[in-house]
């Protein structure tokens, strides 16, 4: 999503209610809390709002409860939108409540993004942010996990290998040798996490709560009817992301 997308069903509207969904979008999608009246007509201007050059501070100055000073930067005072504000956004755009629980999670799944130095595992998670955008929550939760999964594989890797076999084979007599990270990718991802534990690397609530994104994904990933929705999907991102990345 641009911010000229964002705002452009606002060309025709008021530049107080412009001035709103501008706050709205700088703090869903560019992770910013507050604005400056001269950061928030950058961004009208990048959105091609045709009013970016009106006077801003006065339509702010009236724009109460919807907006709050929370600040100064230098002599110049920072704004940000009150959570009446937000409802108000979501009235004007007929935005619902759903789509607000996505743009949390593609915006936590972004900061994620940003901070993760292995691309292999942020390809996969920029993937699940991707499908988030569109609505399709079966394929994001797909992926996600596959990025997830991938960290987990790495970590037990950083192992020692004589410890990686004793865990992996203690839960699965049969398995072949591990030598290498491609070697995990034979090892059914359940066994995996059972050897996260023995391993240290999960305590067993964390993994107990690893498994059950498992079994969504495992709904999410074959042949069905089950489509699950926002919440669920939020509370899966909550779980994978707190476990596996922090």
């Amino acid at each position: 999503m641009t911010v000229v997308e964002f705002l452009h069903p606002l060309r025709n509207q008021s530049i107080q209610k412009a001035c709103l969904a501008g706050f709205y979008f700088a703090q869903r999608y560019e992770h910013k809390e507050s604005l400056s009246v001269e950061e928030l007509r950058d961004l009208l201007l990048r959105g091609r709002f045709p009013r970016a050059k009106a006077n801003l501070a006065d339509a702010l100055a009236k724009s109460a409860p919807f907006v709050a000073a929370v600040g100064k930067k230098g002599k110049a005072f920072l704004w940000s939108l009150t959570p009446t504000g937000e409802r108000e956004v979501r009235k004007i755009l007929g935005l619902p409540e759903a789509d607000v629980e996505i743009e949390h999670d593609v915006s936590s799944l972004e900061k994620l993004i940003a901070s993760l130095k292995d691309r292999d595992v942020a390809d996969y998670i920029t993937e699940s942010v991707t499908c988030l955008k569109v609505d399709a929550i079966r394929a994001a939760v797909v992926f996600l996990w596959e990025g997830a999964v991938r960290d987990i594989q790495k970590r037990v890797m950083a192992m020692p290998n004589a410890d990686v076999n004793s865990a992996i084979k203690k839960h699965r007599p049969d398995a072949k040798a591990i030598k290498k990270l491609d070697d995990l990718e034979y090892i059914n991802e359940k066994t995996l996490l059972l050897a996260t534990e023995d391993l240290g690397i999960f305590d067993k609530s964390q993994r107990t709560t690893l498994e059950q994104a498992l079994d969504l994904r495992n709904k999410c990933g074959h042949p069905a009817k089950y489509n699950p929705g926002p919440k669920k999907a939020g509370s899966f991102v909550e779980d994978v992301t707190s476990i596996v990345f922090k």
